[in-house]
């Protein structure tokens, strides 16, 4: 019997993650141009989530701004405690089951004026029978608890609304293509291997990818992470910057690329173990482990990032857990 019997689900769901993805883009596109419709005729568009599934709407945010729409990613427990205004907008309720307790109570609540659509992997869950139109991801239940194959599958169902907007997804099509020939990422579980703690940082799409790395590094190897957005980082939590600490950084094809050398020179020059997952196709800042990946932005680095960082995150949980890695121990798979 297997020591990791929640990893070997989770290497299931990364088996097929990468087909169901592509799938998922080309399914979910006729409620996606519903919901483009509705983001051309309110000018706004909320995203809200829990957990891993508000990480990738903070990967998606930005994106949906660089379009010009008025777009944020908020966190459904603090839409509970602090509503936003009526207003006419669309918005992304993202659940992978469905069935949070806090996207339940959301839906609870009259939509006002507020047109919901929702982004799962249970067509049968509460939000989708609730929202107006749903994208369901194709393959179905994710049955790990380490979520993999439905942060990918959500990056996906962002992918297919951005197309109906007018951003092209043939790059995020490429990338989730070579889902089963990721990374390398060696060199990069070596150098982590003797921190006690790991910062993740990345800049507009890239921050989300840094806090859904943290998220799961927690999740898969419980350790001491946190994932920052990359100028937040280089303000107060650069006092923390010493030798025994890991610090990883994102750097993609767009806007957030010209940030990261100087926060890797920083880290570098500290003692810190420096790490860049890179798409952006420039040379490895000086003194850093650079996992090359393919030259890119937006959603397809951020998918070429994710697909690495499952291997990298497993790495890290097969040095940390004798036994149980992916087995929750204080959590559950469906919070209530």
């Amino acid at each position: 019997m297997s020591e990791h019997p929640g990893l070997d689900l989770m290497y299931d769901e990364m088996r097929r993650q990468g087909l169901d993805a592509l799938a998922t883009i080309e399914a979910g596109a006729p409620v996606a141009v519903r919901i483009a419709d509705a983001v051309r005729r309110t000018g706004r568009i909320v995203l809200y989530a829990m957990g891993g599934s508000h990480h990738v709407n903070r990967i998606a945010e930005p994106l949906y701004r660089d379009l010009g729409w008025d777009a944020r990613a908020l966190n459904a427990s603090e839409a509970l405690l602090s509503p936003l205004p009526d207003a006419a907008r669309a918005a992304l309720v993202v659940s992978q089951s469905g069935e949070s307790g806090e996207i339940r109570d959301l839906l609870k609540r009259g939509p006002g004026r507020e047109e919901r659509f929702g982004l799962t992997l249970e067509g049968d869950s509460t939000l989708a029978r609730s929202a107006r139109a749903s994208i369901v991801a194709a393959g179905g239940t994710e049955r790990a608890f380490a979520a993999s194959r439905s942060i990918v599958l959500t990056l996906a169902m962002h992918g297919a609304v951005l197309e109906a907007l007018g951003a092209p997804q043939d790059a995020l099509r490429a990338s989730l293509a070579e889902a089963a020939d990721p990374a390398a990422v060696d060199a990069a579980d070596a150098a982590l291997a003797g921190v006690d703690a790991t910062i993740f940082a990345g800049r507009h799409a890239m921050a989300g990818v840094a806090e859904s790395a943290a998220l799961s590094m927690m999740e898969l190897a419980r350790v001491p992470t946190i994932g920052l957005e990359g100028g937040q980082f280089r303000h107060g939590p650069f006092e923390v910057l010493r030798p025994g600490l890991g610090v990883v950084l994102f750097r993609s094809l767009g806007p957030d690329r010209a940030g990261v050398a100087p926060l890797a020179e920083a880290a570098v020059a500290a003692g810190c173990a420096t790490v860049v997952f890179d798409a952006s196709g420039d040379a490895p800042p000086p003194g850093t482990v650079h996992v090359p990946l393919r030259r890119g932005e937006g959603l397809a680095a951020a998918a070429s990032m994710i697909l690495a960082l499952q291997h990298l995150n497993i790495a890290v949980a097969r040095r940390t857990i004798p036994a149980g890695i992916g087995t929750p121990q204080r959590t559950t798979k469906v919070t209530a």
